[in-house]
């Protein structure tokens, strides 16, 4: 596929996740999608997955365990087969109450038209202060 093709899909996933279309954005990737977030301590949905049952589950724990208030790719760049986006994101974790905001960087490689592996890298501190509960004296 073209650079611009690729571009396409990837706009086109995150179009889907925008909309709260999970079908639509999982047949944007290969079924044995290689799917990598960093660990957040206390969120479940955090770590690598592989496959779109994996996946599933995952948009499953980030809905229960987030409340996404912005999700907003600004920059896509494209190479061959590797489309890289650049995006802020501001959310408030359910559990605690507590919100973060952070840039990140999503790399993607396409195989065949479809995203066959995804890593985020973000401000992980500022989600994992997120998590955190409150200490409470005893």
């Amino acid at each position: 596929m073209s650079v611009g093709s690729n571009i396409d899909v990837v706009r086109s996933a995150y179009e889907s996740f925008g909309s709260g279309n999970i079908p639509g954005l999982l047949e944007t990737m290969s079924d044995d999608i290689k799917w990598t977030v960093p660990d957040i301590e206390n969120a479940s949905f955090s770590g690598p997955r592989q496959g779109k049952d994996a996946l599933t589950e995952f948009f499953k724990l980030l809905a229960e365990e987030e409340d996404i208030t912005r999700f907003e790719p600004l920059e896509f760049i494209a190479q061959d087969e590797k489309v890289v986006v650049i995006g802020e994101t501001a959310a408030t974790v359910r559990a605690t109450g507590n919100s973060y905001e952070t840039d990140w960087v999503h790399v993607m490689h396409l195989r065949d038209g479809r995203i066959a592996e995804f890593q985020e890298f973000f401000d992980t501190a500022a989600a994992t202060r997120a998590f955190q509960k409150a200490a409470t004296a005893s």
